[in-house]
């Protein structure tokens, strides 16, 4: 995950990967709140920051590809306090369904950080929406991230496959070609002298 990474169209939306597929939009009335946690504090404010929680709040879209969540800052009012935040789908730790019992029901997001990518391990995101139901979003979430780290782990198996191994030449006793045994129903038709 990582704050400012989604390269954006002159409208300002997101410019997919390759052979990425949008799979849902929410236009308008997306709010994002990502909180990074502590950081200890350090001798400048520039090398990590004086400590302390940081809290980010956004009004923009949102777009769940099938391969990232991606929100997009409304930039038309004012200069947004970050533009984007790219969530590679394989990067979410968690998601949960929060319904208060006053107030909107919202969605909570625990996210793995990318390296140098502005965010820290126990960064949260928040997202609630003003103009149409989260629940539904919610579930097409989950669904395309347990796809998404489906197929991540099924592209590791093949790639981890067995390698292939090859009789070293000159081996006593492995020399290659046919046998002088002949098998009929899995059992030799020639014993061994101490067999017989």
């Amino acid at each position: 995950m990582a704050l400012n990474w989604a390269m954006l169209s002159p409208d300002r939306a997101p410019i997919p990967l390759p052979d990425e597929l949008i799979i849902r939009t929410v236009d308008v009335g997306v709010d994002l709140t990502v909180t990074i946690p502590n950081a200890p504090p350090t001798g400048s404010v520039t090398s990590g920051g004086s400590g302390g929680a940081k809290k980010m709040k956004e009004m923009g879209r949102l777009f769940l590809t099938d391969q990232r969540l991606i929100f997009v800052a409304d930039a038309s009012q004012r200069k947004p306090t970050f533009e984007s935040l790219s969530i590679p789908l394989t990067s979410l730790l968690s998601s949960k369904f929060e319904q208060p019992l006053l107030g909107s029901n919202y969605l909570v997001l625990d996210i793995k950080p990318a390296t140098a990518g502005g965010l820290k391990d126990g960064t949260r995101a928040e997202i609630r929406m003003k103009e149409k139901g989260i629940f539904e979003f919610a579930s097409t979430l989950d669904k395309t991230r347990e796809r998404a780290v489906y197929m991540k782990r099924q592209q590791a198996d093949e790639e981890e496959g067995l390698p292939t191994y090859s009789t070293p030449a000159g081996t006593p006793g492995l020399e290659a070609g046919p046998s002088n045994a002949s098998y009929t129903g899995g059992v030799p038709s020639e014993l061994p002298p101490a067999y017989e």
